[in-house]
């Protein structure tokens, strides 16, 4: 059995782009179907040469209902990296996931708090010492600290803006699977 999650009827509201009744009516569905609530993700990779591969979404399925998105996300690495600099590589698309995904979650907890945001901007950084990757055990092979700075303006409150700030960090999927770590089943097909 499937779950729609379909806004109920009443007056649109529309707040820092975000259509407040229909946001407002995903939460009334969920809390009465949590199975509205299941999603499903998935991402197919494949090599092109060198440091290029592509990326595609076939689409997801959100409360047991196939919904067909169809993209292309294409990677590359910096000339430095033996990469020909076509494409962002895969630490910028892993930052521009995190902070995207939070963006999504700025705009509609001020929204749904009723706050008009004027500016949102989030910088991550962080550094990787390429001998972990390169196989030096002694030194990790990925990231030991991100930095994050998020710039909120808007008609609300500092106390309103840090309570935002607050539950975008607690709710936001991919700050979450960022910050912990993520059980992972990798197992190896052999053609």
């Amino acid at each position: 059995m499937s779950a729609t999650l379909t806004p109920t009827a009443r007056p649109e509201t529309t707040l820092n782009g975000i259509n407040v009744t229909a946001l407002q009516g995903v939460i009334e569905t969920v809390r009465q179907n949590p199975e509205a609530a299941q999603t499903s993700w998935a991402v197919n990779s494949r090599w092109v040469g060198g440091t290029r591969s592509d990326h595609a979404v076939e689409g997801c399925r959100i409360g047991g209902n196939a919904v067909d998105r169809r993209f292309v996300i294409r990677t590359d690495e910096p000339v430095e990296l033996l990469g020909t600099n076509q494409f962002p590589n895969p630490q910028e698309y892993l930052m521009a996931g995190m902070n995207a995904c939070m963006v999504v979650g700025y705009a509609a907890v001020a929204a749904l708090m009723g706050v008009t945001l004027t500016k949102l901007e989030i910088r991550t950084t962080g550094d990787i010492d390429l001998r972990g990757f390169l196989g030096d055990e002694s030194v990790p092979a990925g990231y030991e600290l991100l930095e994050q700075t998020v710039t909120l303006a808007g008609d609300g409150t500092p106390e309103q803006f840090r309570q935002i700030h607050e539950t975008v960090k607690k709710t936001s999927p991919n700050y979450f699977n960022i910050t912990r770590a993520i059980a992972t089943q990798s197992r190896l097909v052999v053609e």
